[in-house]
């Protein structure tokens, strides 16, 4: 699915549906869902129905489903900015110094 080409409810409606599917590959039904997330069965149907929730009940269910993994391949940790690369890099030190007066080098 083109996700760019879809208008925002078919998205939403979309993500329902992998998350029924989900569900149901684990072999559990709406209501068990519900109860392991601490919610009420009409929340997860209305999900499943037209992927509207609140964030934190996408996250519940989704620690039911054990799906929360997925989450990384969603958003990945941003590792540093180009510029912070940059910076960094030009503290990196190049050659040893020379020692001092008395001071033995192994």
């Amino acid at each position: 699915m083109s996700f760019y080409s879809a208008t925002d409810p078919v998205i939403l409606a979309e993500i329902g549906d992998r998350i029924r599917r989900r569900r149901l590959d684990r072999n559990l039904s709406q209501q068990e869902v519900a109860e392991r997330a601490g919610l009420d069965r009409t929340t997860v149907g209305a999900l499943e129905r037209e992927g509207r929730a609140a964030l934190l009940t996408f996250v519940q269910v989704l620690r039911v489903l054990d799906a929360l993994d997925e989450l990384d391949a969603f958003l990945p940790a941003q590792g540093p900015s180009p510029l912070e690369l940059a910076r960094l890099q030009g503290k990196v030190r190049r050659r040893a110094s020379t020692s001092r007066k008395g001071e033995e080098t192994d």
